[in-house]
């Protein structure tokens, strides 16, 4: 998959795709990185890409013509692919935006700077916008960097193991279970025996059980949000019992129910 990025900072890019996943993937060429200063496209001595807005108003807007033949120069060398704007306006990131975007032949991403760029761009150049959440970045150059890492990760073969995207949170509307390596006990706390037993059908229990824990303590919404399996009704169905016993268990107001002996006061 292409990934081209339209920048006036090119440099912010080189540590990104040298490193990490993203290395691996281009070093494997599952992905082909390219990054366009778009300062290259700018007339003029100083190849100046911006200008003061029309109807006045603070900071500066990113001049139509540079950002156009920038773009076109992009399509001409990665005819398949589609350009995207990272802008605040636009679609945020989820799993689903991410395998949609996985799917295609490649993406140009168009970083702006200042307050935005000349909207006659917009109309014309762009054929759709994306966020990474509801704040404002200095320029679009980390939330593209964002967007490609949540997308190479999805292209086959980028990841160690086939299944490793599969796994990730979110993909079966689960946040993702708990991690652990040696050693066993560290600073008191102790790995999860069934972890240690061997036995992958209870490991495998555990770790849903547990992903089904941690996503009810932290993103509950995403478990009305999913149909469940019938282990999973289980597990709940399990959660409540274990909740009514507690409930039970205290006195009106939630108060400890006296024991023998107990004393009520001082």
């Amino acid at each position: 998959m292409q990934f081209v990025v339209l920048t006036i900072f090119p440099e912010m890019f080189g540590p990104f795709w040298d490193h990490g996943i993203i290395r691996r993937a281009v070093d494997a060429r599952k992905i082909v990185p390219a990054t366009v200063n778009i300062r290259d496209y700018a007339s003029g001595r100083h190849h100046v890409t911006d200008d003061r807005p029309y109807g006045g108003g603070c900071g500066m807007v990113m001049k139509p013509e540079p950002l156009t033949a920038a773009i076109e120069a992009a399509r001409a060398a990665a005819p398949g692919a589609k350009t995207a704007l990272m802008s605040p306006q636009g679609h945020v990131l989820d799993r689903t935006m991410a395998r949609e975007l996985a799917r295609l032949d490649g993406l140009i991403f168009v970083c702006g700077r200042y307050e935005g760029m000349d909207e006659r761009v917009c109309h014309d150049h762009i054929d759709l916008e994306l966020s990474i959440g509801d704040y404002v970045l200095s320029g679009g150059e980390l939330a593209a960097m964002v967007v490609i890492d949540a997308v190479a990760r999805l292209i086959p073969g980028v990841l160690g193991g086939e299944d490793s995207a599969e796994k990730d949170s979110f993909e079966d509307g689960l946040l993702e279970h708990a991690h652990f390596t040696r050693p066993e006990n560290f600073n008191g706390m102790r790995v999860p025996e069934v972890l240690l037993s061997g036995h992958h059908g209870n490991i495998e229990a555990w770790r849903r059980e547990n992903a089904m824990i941690r996503t009810f303590l932290k993103r509950p919404e995403l478990l009305t949000e999913r149909p469940l399996a019938a282990e999973e009704v289980a597990v709940l169905k399990k959660w409540g019992r274990e909740i009514e016993r507690i409930i039970e268990a205290r006195s009106d107001g939630g108060q400890p129910l006296d024991r023998p002996g107990s004393s009520s006061g001082g």
